[in-house]
């Protein structure tokens, strides 16, 4: 999980005592040692796919990690009303997104023969269950407080996950940002239970039909409105890819979480962050 950045104690083991110009080696500051030990296949006997499956899972993690880290930093960006610093920011997560997309290309190679050589061992171990990916939806808007008793197995898994949960995603904040700043964004759009999913509202779709049709008297927000289209865009670009990889690998069979594989992830694709900005493309020029 991650939080926001905070002043830490530098590792005893890295540049402890040494003068300015010493040497601190790659392998130590990366910490290398714990990241390339961590990828442990567990069959018995050993295939070889399996070490693909496990990297293939860990990198995406360290993505998802990379990607909450920016969107606390954008989300904290519109909270002080620096939208120029926040526009910057989700332009790297976007980057994050496109390195999380191309990846499914690598699983693709995995065959079904190959992947059944090994399935077995994961046992219920299942993508659903990842926290990070979770967190993720969450901060983004789609919100389900039926999945927080998932989580209770691993109390910070579950503190982090509550707390996302309990608070603005980063389009409720955008919405804030826009109503103190003078938009006439509805009261009840920014001032409403967090916990629940957010949901479509005529009155926003105004809003940014005004910021669309005069992009430069309100150029900052028609710029981060066009950024999340892209972000919207690219996360479903990631659901598809993840869809057509699970269907190549084991066709409709059900998941090792319990769900129904395929079509429990195609459900996904008709789920958006952000309602307004596709609707308003209807309104535009009417």
């Amino acid at each position: 999980m991650t939080t926001k950045t905070s002043k830490r104690k530098p590792r005893p083991d890295i540049g402890a005592g040494l003068a300015p110009a010493a040497q601190v080696h790659y392998e130590d500051y990366l910490q290398l040692d714990k990241v390339l030990s961590a990828q442990e296949p567990v069959g018995d006997p050993s295939r070889h796919d399996e070490m693909l499956f496990i990297i293939q899972h860990q990198v995406a993690e360290l993505w998802f990690k990379l990607a909450l880290h920016e969107l606390d930093a954008a989300i904290d960006c519109l909270q002080k009303d620096e939208i120029a610093r926040s526009i910057k920011v989700v332009k790297r997560l976007k980057q994050v997104q496109y390195q999380l997309i191309s990846q499914w290309s690598v699983l693709a190679t995995l065959t079904p023969s190959e992947y059944a050589e090994f399935r077995n061992v994961l046992g219920t171990a299942s993508g659903i269950q990842s926290p990070q990916y979770r967190v993720l939806e969450f901060k983004f808007g789609n919100k389900d407080k039926s999945l927080l008793p998932l989580y209770r197995y691993k109390l910070r898994h579950y503190r982090t996950l509550k707390t996302a949960l309990e608070n603005p995603s980063f389009y409720d904040e955008f919405l804030r940002y826009l109503y103190r700043v003078g938009h006439r964004v509805p009261l009840e759009c920014v001032e409403r239970d967090w916990t629940e999913p957010y949901k479509l509202h005529a009155g926003v779709v105004d809003v940014l039909k005004i910021i669309y049709e005069r992009p430069d008297e309100y150029w900052a927000a028609y710029e981060l409105c066009e950024n999340l289209v892209d972000v919207e865009t690219n996360f479903q670009a990631w659901r598809f890819h993840h869809i057509k990889t699970v269907e190549r690998i084991i066709g409709f069979k059900t998941g090792t979480g319990g769900t129904s594989g395929v079509p429990f992830l195609k459900r996904t694709l008709d789920t958006a962050f952000f309602p307004e900005l596709a609707a308003v493309r209807t309104k535009i020029g009417e």
